[in-house]
Parts: C-alpha cells; sequence; structure tokens
C-alpha cells in the first residue's frame, strides 16, 4: 500500500489561513492525499493563535508544526498543552508546554510526525536536534515517520535529510519561506525538499509588504510588519510512501497561486 503526504509550507497571515481554507481541500483531492501537515507558525504574521490553529485544521490539516515563533502569541499555550495535533520543536527546552512529536492513525496504519527548529542564526540556544533524533527514533514505533525540520541555513536542513536517509520517510525544511528546487528521493529512501516554501500573499517579501522589508534592510525605522495585499499562493510538497518499508517512492514540489 502507499500512502501520499501533503506537506504545507508556513501559512503567513490571516489572508494565507483564508487561502488555505480555499484551496486546502481540493489539493487534497487532486493528489488523493491521505495525511496532510501544516506549518502554521506564521498565520499571526508572527506566531500563531488558537483561532487560527482552529481554522488550519477545519480546513484540512491532520498535524500543524510551529517553530521559533511558537511562543509569540502566549493565548496559544492552553492549545499547544491539550491539543495533540499541535507540536512544537521537540528539542526546545524541555520544561516548556507541549510536545514536539506525536504518533497518529491513517488507513494504512499509524505515522509519526516529529517538529524540530535548526541552531544556526536562531535566536536562542535549543537542544541539538540531531542528537535529539538519536535519542528520539527508537521511540517511535512505525515505519512511518515524517520530520519537518524548521531551520535557517540550507546546510543545516540538506545535513538532517542525510543524516536521516534510510531511517525516515520524509524530511522537509520550512522557515525560509521560499521554494527549493531540489523535491527528491534520496540514496537511501526518504524523500527531501530543503524548503516547502510559504501560503499566503503571493507579490511580498516572504508575506510581508515589500516597501516594510526593503526600508528595514535600509536601515530605517519600521513599524510591525504588516501582510501584502493582494493575491495569495500556496507551496508545499507531495510525498508517495511505501508503507511496507516505510520508504519514499515518489516526492514532488506543489505550487498554486490565485487569480
Amino acid at each position: 500500500m502507499e500512502l501520499n503526504i501533503l506537506a504545507v509550507g508556513d501559512v503567513v497571515s490571516p489572508a494565507g489561513v483564508k487561502y488555505l481554507r480555499t484551496m486546502l481541500r481540493k489539493l487534497k483531492q487532486q493528489y488523493c492525499v491521505d495525511f496532510c501537515v501544516v506549518n502554521g507558525e506564521n498565520a499571526a504574521m508572527v506566531g500563531l493563535t488558537p483561532s487560527h490553529a482552529d481554522e488550519i485544521l477545519d480546513a484540512g490539516a491532520d498535524v500543524i508544526t510551529l517553530g521559533n515563533h511558537t511562543w509569540n502569541c502566549r493565548d496559544i499555550v492552553p492549545m499547544i498543552e491539550d491539543c495533540p495535533y499541535l507540536l512544537r520543536p521537540a528539542n526546545f527546552p524541555p520544561q516548556q508546554p507541549g510536545r514536539g512529536w506525536g504518533v497518529f492513525e491513517t488507513k494504512a496504519g499509524p505515522v509519526a510526525v516529529v517538529n524540530l527548529i535548526g541552531r544556526c542564526d536562531m535566536a536562542f540556544g535549543p537542544d541539538n536536534p540531531f542528537l535529539l533524533m538519536e535519542k528520539l527514533l527508537p521511540q517511535l514505533d512505525t515505519k512511518l515517520i515524517l520530520v519537518d525540520f524548521h531551520a535557517e541555513a540550507t546546510s543545516e536542513k540538506l545535513a538532517m535529510g542525510y543524516h536521516l536517509d534510510g531511517r525516515v520517510s520524509a524530511v522537509w525544511g520550512t522557515h525560509t519561506h521560499v521554494p527549493t528546487a531540489d523535491c527528491q528521493i534520496l540514496p537511501q529512501g526518504t524523500g527531501y525538499i530543503t524548503d516547502l516554501g510559504m501560503t499566503g500573499p503571493a507579490r511580498s517579501i516572504l508575506g510581508v509588504m515589500p516597501e516594510q522589508s526593503v526600508a528595514g534592510f535600509r536601515g530605517e525605522l519600521t513599524s510591525r510588519f504588516k501582510a501584502a495585499p493582494g493575491p495569495c499562493k500556496l507551496e508545499g510538497a507531495v510525498f508517495t510512501i511505501d508503507t511496507a518499508t516505510g520508504r519514499c517512492v515518489h516526492a514532488e514540489g506543489v505550487r498554486i497561486h490565485e487569480d
């Protein structure tokens, strides 16, 4: 049996949430998707609110992953504590609330999802994600394992892909909001892409109004970032997994734009 996994890149702004609600079920039908993971950490531009999380799950996501903006909207904390379908990076300090991985039922049996965060150019010092995965893998009693690695450096993401090649079903990168052209199957059978891209304003700089981002790089004083107006896009990847082996047999980038 084969299982089709859809991974959706970082949802940015309420406009991105709205576009996800419009397109996700159609996309799942088009690709015969059996299980869907959505990174939602920028749904409120910087962070995720409970209402946005509910909307993402209602749109058709089976699991929401997060990243470096996990705690920017503190009202999400009770939901992170209580909702098994909302994951924060597993290598956050253990005293922080929530869980970094979970095992979920599908038509083909259990699928594990692990959320990790990188250490290159991040503003804080999470635990080493490579060493954490060595400890975590023996606890995941399933052949089907998916990893969202929320990281800045492409080299760190690719290193994680090769580190886990043949031991997990798929590894995808999030955080940088620009889709990479390297969707592939690594030599030992793990599906991989360095970055899924983003879901939100298409004519933007990572979802932000271009003039605001440019002003920041010019050294000017800027106000709080605002989402760019105009059409939206949805970016991600589909991985087809052989459930007998846990190996990826097909990997394909996905990108759709609003008219």
